[in-house]
């Protein structure tokens, strides 16, 4: 491939988003996300044999998976602003460094502190990677081109969380043999996303940073974070308060509560659990395209988050298959995301947008670190467990309420994009093709 052009002053100006090297940027960029997204959800398929092997608490167990929130909640915006300064590529290498040393540490696992510790350090890479290779991904496509681009970002991520669910059948002799192997296998699929996130850096190199990504001089206070636009508050508490329902649920709880509640088998909880994911890799770049041809984001975000608190009632008050709260919820975890983050980033400025993902992150593992420690204390109030199976329901009443509370969020949002202070995401198109600033 021969040098890159010349200076870009708009994203679709850039000449790498001409590049046919883009879709092998995206192939690195959704192999490093697949490999952070295995590992942040290792806890759940193990929540059982930690239980009774190593007797841990329903409140450990569930901290295990809240504490990789817990740095992000200090780090988020910082991270925002490295990226902005540094750039995308740079800020994930430095993430997957760390990650990889975190699962390992996790994996080592004795003693719990040990355990513990270990998931925060990943932690610090997992928000941090997750928000950098996002950033990456959009400089390398044209803004016409970034929700589908972003869309199968995500549902590649999404095969890291179906993979893991699955793996208690595809290395059911990982989990035979105890709760720790599981965990080693996950430290050594953390080290295949770095060697890709390490060619990912190697290849961004050769292209200059775009000039519309610089700050040119501007140093970004907190001032200049409340100056955000209205639409901008209420697409971020969308983003956490439906994280703070779904991903305490499916990564910590769901496997265990299908176990406990439901009667299934570990191989057969973590198949069901894993029919959200498998959902969402084919349906989330359906549901990006669907956005780009006819617009009408904030409806379809509704939508989808409308389908949250019905998910919850399925499971909880019938008796209906569990395969039937998998479909609802996997449909709503296919259009929200893939719909959502290529929503912020036309809301917001390109050069401001590390900024705003960091902001996002940080106030979004608030919320997943109080919601996985919330529900964990409420299962261990009420006794939850395979004698006491009544015991999860306030559990589950609490990731009810706080999914109204999302869709309550995203109802403000439709409707102030559908006035005259929108953004254009109800236009088919439209707001990839213009600046649409706050």
């Amino acid at each position: 491939m021969s040098g890159p052009g010349a200076a870009a002053a708009t994203p679709d100006d850039d000449p790498r988003t001409r590049s046919p090297l883009r879709w092998l940027m995206l192939a690195l960029a959704a192999l490093g996300i697949f490999s952070s997204y295995y590992e942040s959800d290792a806890i759940g398929p193990i929540a059982d044999l930690l239980l009774r092997q190593r007797h841990l608490t329903q409140f450990q167990i569930g901290d295990l998976t809240a504490v990789i929130s817990l740095p992000n909640i200090v780090l988020a915006v910082f991270n925002g602003l490295l990226i902005d300064r540094y750039g995308p590529a740079r800020v994930s290498l430095w993430a997957a460094v760390i990650g990889f040393a975190g699962a390992v540490l996790t994996a080592v696992g004795t003693p719990y502190a040990l355990m513990w510790t270990g998931r925060l350090i990943f932690g610090v890479s997992e928000g941090a990677i997750f928000i950098a290779l996002l950033a990456g991904v959009a400089r390398w496509f044209p803004r016409s081109g970034v929700a589908l681009a972003t869309a199968i970002f995500l549902s590649l991520a999404r095969v890291g969380s179906y993979t893991l669910d699955k793996s208690a059948t595809w290395a059911r002799e990982l989990y035979d043999a105890g709760w720790q192997p599981p965990l080693w296998l996950g430290a050594g699929i953390t080290g295949i996303g770095l060697a890709a996130v390490l060619l990912f850096r190697i290849l961004d190199a050769r292209w200059p940073p775009p000039p519309y990504a610089r700050s040119a001089g501007e140093r970004m206070t907190w001032k200049n974070i409340w100056g955000f636009d209205r639409s901008y508050w209420y697409i971020l508490g969308l983003h956490c308060l439906y994280a703070a329902v779904f991903f305490p649920f499916r990564q910590t709880y769901a496997i265990e509560y299908l176990q406990h509640v439901k009667g299934l088998s570990l191989q057969e909880a973590s198949n069901v659990n894993s029919g959200v994911f498998a959902a969402a890799v084919f349906a989330t770049p359906m549901f990006g395209l669907l956005a780009d041809r006819i617009g009408h984001r904030a409806l379809l975000l509704t939508v989808g988050t409308l389908l949250l608190p019905i998910t919850l009632m399925v499971l909880s008050l019938t008796d209906l298959s569990p395969w039937f709260s998998t479909v609802l919820m996997g449909v709503s975890f296919s259009m929200v995301p893939a719909i959502i983050w290529p929503a912020t980033t036309l809301i917001v400025e390109p050069r401001r947008l590390g900024t705003a993902l960091g902001v996002i992150t940080l106030l979004q593992n608030v919320a997943l670190w109080g919601s996985n420690r919330t529900a964990g204390w409420l299962a261990t109030q009420a006794g939850a467990g395979p004698d006491n199976p009544s015991g999860y329901d306030t559990m589950i009443w609490f990731f009810g309420v706080v999914s109204l509370a999302a869709l309550s969020s995203v109802v403000l949002l439709w409707q102030r994009e559908s006035g005259p202070h929108g953004h254009g995401l109800e236009n088919a198109r439209a707001a990839a093709s213009q600046d649409c600033h706050p």
